[in-house]
C-alpha cells in the first residue's frame, strides 16, 4: 500500500536570492559623502577664481 502525501505550494525562486542580497540602509554611505564634500571644495574654489578681486 502507498501513502499519498499532499504536495506543498512550490516556492517563489525570487525569494531566496532577495534574502541573501539583504538591502542596506536608504542613507548615503561614506562615499557619498567624500565625493560630496570633494564637489563642494571645488565649487567653492571656482567660486573664488571666477570672482574679482
Amino acid at each position: 500500500m502507498k501513502i499519498a502525501l499532499k504536495t506543498l505550494k512550490p516556492r517563489n525562486p525570487l525569494v531566496a536570492p532577495a534574502h541573501f542580497r539583504r538591502a542596506g540602509t536608504h542613507r548615503p554611505g561614506t562615499r557619498f559623502m567624500r565625493q560630496e564634500g570633494r564637489r563642494a571644495l571645488q565649487r567653492e574654489l571656482n567660486q573664488m577664481k571666477h570672482s574679482p578681486p
